[in-house]
């Protein structure tokens, strides 16, 4: 999947939310934030921090807010969309253009503006330190080369690699895991690279 260069590749490969999208990036742009591209999709920054992102998906578009568990949510618009996950991340969602209220949606962006200048911020948590999966620990003592490669990569790029086995729950789907990154740590490339 090719990433967005600009706002306006974004909203052209979201035609059924193009006039959506185009309000509510008109919101975002009458504020003091500076429009970016990151992860393919807009951010709006103060200071380089990320404040808002735009969205679209089959059923919904909307507003990201970065550190929306701050905001008052006075019309109860807010959701998280991975309880138990997502801690500071909040949503507003919209089923066409029709149900953007400019006045509210600008009272809730500048909220989150003043929210950030005043560092109200929630710190993403260490994740907890995951056991070495015995199949990766087998295959690095077997392979010289490939335990090479392996310690070659970034520490990061290692714990993803180690995560992604270690999270699996059956050992088929370990040992299919650990074939699908044999090649990619070889190659000494991390495993969400592409998404970079």
């Amino acid at each position: 999947m090719l990433k967005n260069k600009s706002v306006e590749e974004f909203i052209t490969k979201k035609p059924n939310w193009k006039e959506a999208l185009e309000v509510l990036r008109g919101i975002m742009l009458s504020t003091e934030m500076k429009e970016t591209i990151k992860w393919g999709a807009p951010v709006y920054t103060i200071n380089n921090k990320n404040v808002i992102g735009l969205g679209a998906f089959k059923s919904y578009g909307g507003i990201w807010f970065f550190q929306g568990v701050f905001l008052k949510d006075t019309s109860n618009v807010l959701v998280n969309a991975q309880e138990g996950k997502t801690k500071g991340l909040r949503q507003w969602r919209f089923k066409g253009v029709d149900g953007i209220d400019k006045n509210k949606v600008l009272q809730y962006v500048k909220e989150a503006i003043q929210n950030q200048k005043d560092g109200k911020e929630i710190k993403p948590t260490k994740s907890k330190d995951v056991k070495f999966p015995l199949e990766l620990s087998n295959a690095l003592k077997s392979d010289s080369d490939f335990k090479q490669c392996f310690e070659e990569l970034t520490p990061f790029k290692q714990k993803e690699y180690i995560e992604y086995i270690a999270t699996a729950k059956r050992e088929t789907t370990k040992l299919s895991r650990l074939e699908k990154i044999i090649p990619m740590i070889n190659s000494g490339v991390g495993l969400n690279d592409k998404y970079r």
